[in-house]
């Protein structure tokens, strides 16, 4: 993933690219929502935050990828405002989580690891599949390059909740659960800061191109 805008910044897909792309997108989506909810009832049953926030994770990666379906074909000011919306988003979810992580952090209740791992490594398959499907399509606008960082940041998460399983299981704590949400709410900010700069950079430009007068 570049996190830089470079050549290709406010760049409008073509016509063959928006239609595939759209294609790549609505498996993406298709397979966020099926592992929101799968992570949701894993992350509830086996009690682990880490796996709740993951979950959270794949609920915003398909609104993301369904606004970023929406907006194709739109202007670049109003791709550049459902950007700054999703970065916004991201910022909301990431509050969301830390707090939730607080509360659980006065609570002494252990998660099960075996199925924190399992559902994690499936997780991480999807995630991997989606990002190849999206290789090909990771440079353009703000709202393509924050596909690709919904992707970057799902591998990562995927792979800290499996080490979490197995720290969890290894020294029969809690916090190793409590650390990954906490990272995963970590990831949420940083990616909120690139896409809303990025957003920023490329409503100014549009700015100053307008007309005058």
């Amino acid at each position: 993933m570049s996190a830089g805008c470079g050549d290709c910044r406010g760049m409008t897909p073509t016509k063959g690219l928006t239609a595939a792309y759209r294609r790549v997108l609505w498996v993406v989506v298709a397979l966020n929502f099926t592992m929101f909810v799968t992570e949701s009832l894993a992350g509830y049953f086996g009690r682990s935050v880490a796996l709740q926030a993951d979950a959270l994770d794949f609920l915003g990666d398909s609104l993301t990828y369904g606004l970023t379906l929406w907006v194709l074909d739109k202007s670049l000011g109003m791709r550049t405002t459902v950007a700054l919306l999703k970065g916004l988003s991201l910022s909301v979810m990431a509050v969301g989580v830390l707090g939730y992580s607080a509360i659980r952090a006065l609570k002494e209740v252990e998660p099960e690891p075996m199925t924190m791992g399992t559902v994690a490594i499936l997780a991480l398959l999807v995630n991997l599949g989606s990002a190849l499907l999206l290789f090909r399509h990771r440079m353009g606008d703000s709202n393509v390059r924050s596909v690709w960082l919904c992707s970057r940041n799902d591998a990562i998460s995927n792979i800290a909740v499996v080490v979490a399983a197995g720290l969890v299981a290894w020294t029969g704590s809690r916090w190793p659960d409590l650390a990954v949400a906490v990272g995963i709410a970590a990831l949420f900010l940083h990616s909120s800061l690139q896409i809303t700069r990025s957003a920023l950079s490329e409503r100014r430009m549009t700015e100053s191109r307008a007309p005058v007068g």
